[in-house]
């Protein structure tokens, strides 16, 4: 199943990717580093992860109905108005 998601939650979901990504890329340091910057660093990843997939679970219902109507009057044959 496929649905549109929101402007917002694009630009939530992209953050929360980035988050989540420098806190994975601070624990995976080679470099030695305080234990409380490890500890943010995992805070950050697991914040992250949780912004991306709340972000990702969102749906416009507005967009997607109207994405429904078409299909269906598409298989049933009538004219679709998109706009």
């Amino acid at each position: 199943m496929e649905a549109p998601t929101p402007k917002f939650f694009k630009k939530l979901r992209n953050i929360g990717l980035m988050v989540a990504a420098v806190g994975a890329t601070v624990i995976a340091s080679p470099v030695a580093l305080p234990a409380i910057a490890i500890k943010v660093a995992g805070y950050l990843t697991v914040a992250g992860s949780v912004m991306t997939a709340v972000s990702q679970s969102t749906v416009d219902e507005d967009e997607k109905n109207l994405q429904d109507a078409i299909r269906y009057s598409a298989r049933q044959g009538l004219p679709s108005k998109k706009g």
